[in-house]
């Protein structure tokens, strides 16, 4: 309905424009080179409109040559523009199919249709890469990196292909460099903490761990690899109150202290370490500086009454009074630790030494020490150092897995037993 009222509506106003023209009176004359035209008025200015209209035609065809370089080129670049989204789109598809020869093919179609952007570059590399091209994927990181809006992505790239290689000493320096280009990126914070696992780097993996981070582990190593001795108290003291049952934690504190002059505070770390979570290189340590018997035990019946029940406490003891003489009170704790499960090589090994001493060299002493002694060959493993993940074995503790790179799994146990100290 509105159609039909415009279209009426410009008739009415077309048919009362030429009725207005046509009832205009007077002549229009003028002399052009002595040339004489003469005309009615109605006729005049419909002429006039007439060239006015040409006039305009004419001057739009010439802009219109002026400019028709600009126009091809500007059709030229939508049609590159539209060919080259086409050419991203389906290389990003064969990279996700895994088709190294499409994805490549189309990467260098959009470098060519729509030069050199961080996109196109990106994919270009990354399709080499799939191809294991590493070398030319590598020299178009190395382009990305060089330029300011699409460094990240180079230096992402460059530091991926560093970690593959196990080039850890240049994966470190290309994370630093990626650290700079995007200051706080979560994922460049987690690859950083990992790497500095892997190199060693123990302030540097404290620096960056996340809130479930072994950090008692981690301020352990940097403490021990620290070599301020003011700036290695303070890491160790945050480790042991960090876990205070990481024994290796307990004894790093204790020692720095020990150094200091500070005797009677590593005992009290050493026997507070001992009530969370008793082990032998703690009585090692409390021990290592008394030579007389009755001082040792003095200070083995100190630490062990920290957490009497344990069985560890007990096999202390047992040492320690059978260093004295004290056969009788060393099988009474012999016997307790094995109550509360304390049933490997190391418990039939001292009960062989308490028979001998006790007994001596009689039918009778030769016959219990025989009996332990086959009872020690068929007993389970003493406790070491066991990774959690993978189950590889050390003597001694570490921060981090040297087989599996786990970091703060290394923990004091058996097989079957692992002995867990207290969370984080």
């Amino acid at each position: 309905m509105r159609r039909v009222i415009l279209i009426v509506a410009t008739a009415a106003i077309a048919l009362a424009l030429a009725w207005w023209l046509a009832a205009l009176p007077g002549h229009v004359s003028a002399t052009v080179a002595g040339l004489s035209i003469e005309a009615p008025a109605p006729v005049a200015v419909i002429a006039l409109a007439v060239f006015v209209l040409l006039v305009h035609l004419v001057l739009r065809l010439l802009s219109g040559l002026l400019h028709i370089r600009g126009r091809i080129g500007f059709w030229n670049a939508r049609r590159r523009r539209a060919g080259g989204d086409v050419a991203v789109g389906r290389s990003l598809v064969a990279l996700a199919a895994g088709e190294a020869s499409g994805a490549r093919r189309q990467a260098d179609r959009a470098r060519r249709l729509l030069g050199d952007t961080p996109q196109t570059l990106l994919l270009a590399a990354e399709a080499r890469r799939l191809a294991n091209e590493d070398a030319s994927a590598a020299q178009i990181y190395t382009v990305m990196a060089g330029r300011e809006d699409a460094a990240f992505l180079g230096l992402r790239g460059l530091f991926r292909q560093a970690l593959a290689r196990e080039d850890w000493n240049a994966a470190a320096e290309i994370a630093q460099r990626a650290e700079s280009a995007h200051p706080g990126g979560t994922w460049l914070r987690a690859e950083r903490a990992q790497l500095a696992v892997r190199v060693g780097n123990w302030s540097q993996a404290l620096a960056l761990a996340g809130p479930d981070a072994p950090v008692a582990d981690f301020a352990t190593a940097a403490a021990e690899a620290e070599g301020d001795p003011v700036q290695a108290t303070r890491l160790a003291r945050r480790a042991w109150k960090a876990n205070p049952g990481l024994t290796p934690a307990a004894l790093a504190y204790a020692r720095l202290l020990r150094r200091s002059g500070r005797e009677s505070r590593a005992l009290v770390v050493v026997q507070q370490a001992w009530a969370s979570f008793p082990h032998p290189d703690l009585a090692a340590f409390a021990l290592a500086p008394l030579t007389d018997r009755l001082a040792r035990m003095k200070v083995a019946e100190r630490l062990a009454g920290k957490n009497p029940d344990h069985p560890e406490s007990h096999f202390l003891l047992a040492q320690e009074t059978l260093a004295t003489g004290l056969t009788g009170a060393a099988r009474r704790h012999v016997e307790a630790a094995r109550r509360g499960g304390l049933t490997q090589k190391r418990l039939w090994l001292l009960l062989a030494d308490i028979e001998a001493q006790e007994r001596g060299e009689t039918e009778e002493g030769r016959l219990a020490q025989r009996d332990a002694l086959r009872q020690a060959a068929n007993a389970e493993a003493d406790p070491t150092w066991r990774c959690q993940t993978c189950g590889s074995v050390y003597p001694n503790w570490q921060p981090a897995c040297p087989a599996c790179h786990t970091a703060g799994h290394i923990r004091w146990g058996d097989a079957t037993h692992l002995a867990l100290p207290g969370p984080e």
